[in-house]
C-alpha cells in the first residue's frame, strides 16, 4: 500500500526527503502507533531558563547572525477567512504582514545589518502573500528568497489505510503541520544557503503572534552556552490547559506533548496546570549548524513524534499525519526551555484575540512592535458570544463604528447581539447581556450591564 502513496507523491514532484519522511510516519501508523505519549514527568528546573536571567545579554551585532522565519501557511478558516490570515488588518489599516515587514525593515535601518525575513507559506498562501508584499520593494533586495513552501502529505482512509480519493484533487492532501519546517527548509536548499552566508540562528514563530519579536539576548544566551535548540514557554493558566505542554521523559530529555498525543486516561493529568506548568508559545530558536548536523547524521530526515489527526471528509473517515515544530526539542541533546513573559505571546486565534489587539489595550511602538499599553499587567480577558462574533465579518459589523476602550478593562463578556458606536469605555470587569439586538455609544460600562 505504501507504494501507492509513493507513486502519488512522486507525481506531485515532492522531494525524496518528504517521501521518506511520510513513509516513516505511515509505517508507524500501519504498525498501530497512534502517536500517544504517556508516562511523562514535569520538567526539572535544570532544563528551564528564566527570561530575567537572559534579558540583559542583548547584542546588536548578533542581528547579522539571525534569520527571522514566520510560519504563514494558515488561512484563518476558524475566523471565516479564505485567504492568508496574515492579510487581515490587525492594527489600524496594517495587517500582520505590514507589521512584520516594518519590524524587519526598521531593524535593518537602525542596526545596519541585513536581517533576513523568510515566510514558510503553504500552497494556499504563497501567491497572495508574495503579491501583497510587492508594496515593500526593499524587502525583496535581501540575499535569500522571501519564502519557501510547506510540503503536503496524502490523506489516508481509516478503512484500509489507502490513499483518499476525491474529485477535488486538493482534498486528497493535508498540510503536515509546522513540524515540516525542518524538511522544507532543508529540501529547498535554504538551510545550506543560510549557513553559507554566515547565519547561525533562526528565530521561528507564527505570523499571527505579534508578540514574537527578535530578541538578540536569547541568541546571545544560546551562543554563550552552546544551546542547539530553545523553546520559549509561558506559565499555563486555566485558559491554556488544553494546549500542548512541556514535559520530560525518564532520561531527563525535554519533550512537547499535544492533547492529541495524550492517552484518554491521562487527560485529567494533562490539564493539571500545577503539575505541567508550561506551554509552548511556538516561538522557537534553532542553531542552524546543529540542525544541519542532525540532518547529516540522520539520513537527511527529521522524524518527529507523530500526531494522528482523525477527520471526516465528505462522509469518509480519514487520517491526517502531522507533526509539531516544537516537538524537535526532544531531538537535540542540551535543548532548553526559556520561560518568557506573556508579552511575547499575543496570538490571534479567535475574534476575541483580534478585538483585544484592535483596542487601546495594545499599542504599536516606533519599532512596529505590538506592546501592551504602558502600565497594563495583562491583556483583558475577552469572551464573545459565538453566535454573533465567531467570524471576522460578524466582528467587523458590530465594531464598524468604534472599538471600546479596554485599557482599563480586566474582563469583557458579551452575551447577545451587541454593536458598538463611538465613545464606549469598559472599566474593570464588564458583563454585557442583551436579549435583543442593541447598539451602545458614548457610555462608561462597568460591572453587569443588561439590555432587554
Amino acid at each position: 500500500m505504501l507504494n501507492q502513496f509513493v507513486k502519488m507523491m512522486k507525481a506531485e514532484g515532492l522531494s525524496d526527503a518528504v517521501i521518506r519522511t511520510f513513509s516513516s510516519y505511515y509505517e508507524h501508523l500501519k504498525s498501530g502507533n497512534t502517536g500517544l505519549i504517556s508516562g511523562v514527568k514535569a520538567p526539572g528546573s535544570e532544563q528551564l531558563v528564566q527570561y530575567d536571567d537572559v534579558s540583559g545579554m542583548g547584542r546588536t551585532d548578533l542581528l547579522k547572525s539571525i534569520v527571522m522565519i514566520k510560519l504563514n501557511g494558515g488561512l484563518g478558516t476558524g475566523m471565516g477567512l479564505s485567504k492568508a490570515k496574515s492579510l487581515l488588518p490587525v492594527k489600524g489599516n496594517m495587517s500582520f504582514l505590514d507589521i512584520i515587514t516594518r519590524q524587519v525593515l526598521t531593524m535593518r535601518s537602525e542596526s545596519g545589518y541585513p536581517v533576513q525575513l523568510l515566510f514558510m507559506n503553504s500552497f494556499a498562501t504563497e501567491e497572495d502573500t508574495l503579491k501583497y508584499l510587492e508594496k515593500y520593494p526593499d524587502l525583496f533586495g535581501q540575499d535569500l528568497p522571501l519564502s519557501f513552501v510547506q510540503n503536503k502529505f496524502p490523506r489516508i482512509t481509516q478503512d484500509g489505510l489507502i490513499p483518499f480519493e476525491h474529485k477535488d484533487k486538493d482534498q486528497r492532501w493535508n498540510p503536515p503541520g509546522h513540524g515540516d519546517l525542518y524538511t522544507a527548509i532543508s529540501a529547498s536548499g535554504i538551510l545550506e544557503k543560510l549557513i553559507a552566508k554566515g547565519y547561525r540562528y533562526a528565530f521561528v514563530s507564527n505570523s499571527d503572534n505579534l508578540g514574537a519579536t527578535v530578541d538578540t539576548a536569547i541568541a546571545a544566551y544560546m551562543e554563550k552556552n552552546d544551546i542547539p535548540f530553545l523553546m520559549e514557554v509561558c506559565t499555563r493558566s486555566g485558559m491554556d490547559k488544553k494546549g500542548g505542554h512541556l514535559a520530560m521523559d525518564d532520561s531527563g530529555q525535554l519533550l512537547l506533548r499535544e492533547i492529541a498525543q495524550c492517552p484518554t486516561d491521562e487527560l485529567e493529568e494533562f490539564q493539571d496546570i500545577a503539575k505541567f506548568s508550561y506551554f509552548n508559545t511556538n516561538n522557537i530558536w534553532i542553531d542552524l549548524k546543529a540542525l544541519e548536523w542532525h540532518l547529516i547524521t540522520h539520513d537527511n530526515l527529521m522524524i518527529l513524534p507523530l500526531i494522528v489527526n482523525p477527520k471526516t471528509v465528505d462522509a469518509t473517515p480519514i487520517y491526517q499525519l502531522e507533526t509539531a515544530m516544537g516537538a524537535a526539542i526532544s531531538s537535540f541533546n542540551g535543548a532548553k526551555a526559556l520561560v518568557v513573559p506573556r508579552t511575547r505571546f499575543a496570538p490571534v486565534k479567535k475574534t476575541n484575540d483580534l478585538l483585544a489587539i484592535w483596542s487601546d489595550a495594545y499599542e504599536l511602538n516606533d519599532q512596529y512592535q505590538i506592546k501592551l499599553k504602558l502600565g497594563l499587567p495583562a491583556s483583558p480577558l475577552i469572551e464573545l458570544d459565538s453566535r454573533y462574533y465567531d467570524s471576522i465579518d460578524k466582528l467587523r459589523a458590530r465594531f464598524r463604528e468604534g472599538v471600546p476602550s479596554l485599557s482599563g478593562c480586566k474582563e469583557l463578556h458579551i452575551d447577545g447581539d451587541v454593536s458598538f458606536g463611538e465613545g464606549v469605555v469598559c472599566d474593570g470587569r464588564v458583563h454585557i447581556k442583551a436579549t435583543t439586538p442593541v447598539k451602545i455609544s458614548n457610555r462608561l460600562l462597568a460591572g453587569q450591564v443588561s439590555y432587554d
